[in-house]
């Protein structure tokens, strides 16, 4: 079902946008959907990141904060800072009165939505992860006084906006039980990368050093410390000591992240076994899937689901991953090799698939059907018009009430 009108939605996103991150792809795909709908979006955002050019979509970049140069991933004092400046810019964009719907991501919600009342704007919350839960995953401003605050604040918006959006089945319980009356969607990042950017067609050979021959282990996002990359590294020490030809690929990091498990991974005498790409564009990741025989996530805390799973999904590779609500809300062990998350856990999962290619074959064939069925970019784009749909219905049905003569 399609939106009944065309709106001028206002868009916040505290991010650097567009960047090869959770959040930043998630954002993507909803301005994506959004504009084939043919809604017109402003998204207001950090003055990081690239320009992505979308019919119907204007960035509009806050100003630059002095001595902050880029922002981390998680809580941190930058990304306060950098929310000032993002917060006046969303003020101005309100006051000038142009939009008919305010969209805000994560901790946006918290100045959007006495904005929205201020200016009698309804206002729809994108809900990317727990905000509280985030204080202690990335071990930022993790006090009680902090985390209290943030819930508090979490609890405003979920119980004032106009409805909500969320990505996983936990944060889905969150929202639901508290604002049960707020039209809510759980619209899983199930959108396909490749839809928006076209894929690298160099091997991974080309790409970079990689050696020939190998049987390609794969890893590929951030290396934020919920990531396992530790537990990852010590269990590729113990398969390596079961295949010589066992390779490690690890796609993503910033360099000083890198340099890091670069010197991990030598200490654990894995050099020449593990190859550090970095950080790449989003087009030249189909080609080291390509090239993997496995692909792992070992991610160790958190339950917000990674929305790379979803690409996983319809990769016809076998998954090893961590068994953890993160993974779990998602995945089973009909699609996916689950697995305790400690090294012997996973390198146990993952020798298990290098010993026997016929079961990760079943695996991966399942999990391709898992996402045709449920987790399509047809099906994701079904569920943000829908969403849309039933918002604009409940506001309109609202609005028809206040102006109904009495008795």
């Amino acid at each position: 079902m399609t939106a009944p009108r065309s709106l001028r939605i206002l868009m916040v996103a505290p991010q650097p946008f567009f960047r090869p991150r959770g959040t930043p792809f998630s954002v993507l795909h909803r301005i994506r959907a959004l504009a084939s709908l043919g809604h017109r979006i402003d998204l207001i955002t950090y003055p990081f990141g690239q320009d992505v050019q979308i019919d119907g979509v204007r960035i509009v970049r806050s100003r630059r904060v002095p001595f902050v140069r880029d922002v981390r991933i998680g809580p941190s004092f930058e990304k306060l800072l950098l929310d000032l400046p993002l917060m006046w810019e969303t003020w101005r964009a309100c006051r000038a009165g142009r939009y008919e719907l305010i969209h805000s991501h994560e901790e946006a919600a918290f100045f959007c939505a006495p904005l929205a009342r201020m200016y009698g704007i309804p206002h729809v919350y994108d809900m990317h992860s727990s905000l509280p839960q985030q204080l202690d995953n990335f071990r930022s401003f993790n006090l009680g006084v902090f985390r209290r605050a943030f819930a508090a604040l979490e609890r405003h918006v979920l119980t004032t906006c106009d409805g909500v959006i969320t990505i996983c089945q936990d944060l889905a319980d969150i929202a639901t039980r508290t604002a049960p009356d707020k039209p809510h969607a759980m619209i899983e990042n199930t959108a396909d990368d490749s839809v928006v950017f076209a894929s690298d067609l160099r091997t991974p050979q080309e790409l970079t050093a990689l050696p020939p021959g190998r049987r390609i282990i794969l890893y590929t996002g951030t290396f934020e410390p919920y990531q396992g990359l530790d537990l990852l590294l010590d269990a590729f020490a113990t398969v390596c000591a079961h295949d010589e030809d066992a390779h490690l690929v690890l796609v993503g990091g910033r360099p000083e992240q890198v340099e890091a498990k670069r010197e991990r991974a030598a200490a654990l005498g894995l050099t020449g076994r593990v190859t550090f790409v970095g950080q790449v564009h989003p087009e030249r990741i189909p080609a080291f899937i390509q090239a993997a025989e496995i692909i792992v996530s070992p991610r160790s805390s958190g339950t917000n689901t990674p929305l790379k799973i979803y690409g996983y999904l319809r990769s016809g590779r076998p998954i090893v991953a961590t068994d953890l609500p993160t993974h779990t809300q998602t995945l089973d062990r009909s699609v996916a090799e689950l697995v305790p998350a400690t090294a012997d856990g996973l390198a146990a999962g993952m020798l298990r698939l290098l010993r026997d290619p016929e079961y990760g074959r079943r695996l991966a064939e399942a999990a391709q059907r898992l996402s045709e069925a449920k987790y399509s970019h047809e099906a994701y784009m079904r569920r943000v018009a829908d969403f849309y749909d039933s918002v604009l219905r409940r506001l309109e049905l609202r609005t028809r009430t206040m102006t109904a003569p009495a008795g």
